[in-house]
């Protein structure tokens, strides 16, 4: 009984820090330790705070959307076909992850994306 209690505990605490982690997370991580997906998702996320339940249902929909894309070559640019597959599937990985909001932080989410888009068409 001792030793679930102590591990129930142990399990809380790493739960509660890595949730805090990840939605304040380093402000410079160093090099290589935040990939694109997870650069992405803290801009969209920025100004948002989840819940533990929230923050759990956004991590499996990302899990299984990153299951889901098309493997290319890094340096190379993907082909028509897999840049559509891409669009589609980041597509609806965002409805669904807004689908989990509540309606005060899909405002949010939308200025979010809306400014992510804008800097995406400013890029040469």
């Amino acid at each position: 009984m001792r030793l679930h209690s102590a591990f129930a505990s142990t399990a809380a605490l790493v739960f509660a820090v890595s949730t805090a982690f990840a939605q304040n997370p380093p402000a410079d991580p160093g090099p290589g330790r935040q990939g694109p997906s997870e650069r992405r998702m803290e801009m969209l996320l920025k100004g948002i705070t989840l819940t533990p339940a929230q923050h759990a249902r956004i991590d499996s929909i990302r899990v299984r959307y990153q299951g889901q894309m098309p493997a290319f070559t890094p340096g190379t640019p993907p082909d028509s076909a897999t840049r559509e597959k891409m669009r589609e599937l980041f597509q609806r990985h965002n409805v669904e992850i807004r689908a989990v909001l509540t309606p005060d932080q899909q405002k949010v989410w939308d200025r979010n994306l809306a400014e992510m888009r804008a800097r995406r068409r400013e890029r040469p």
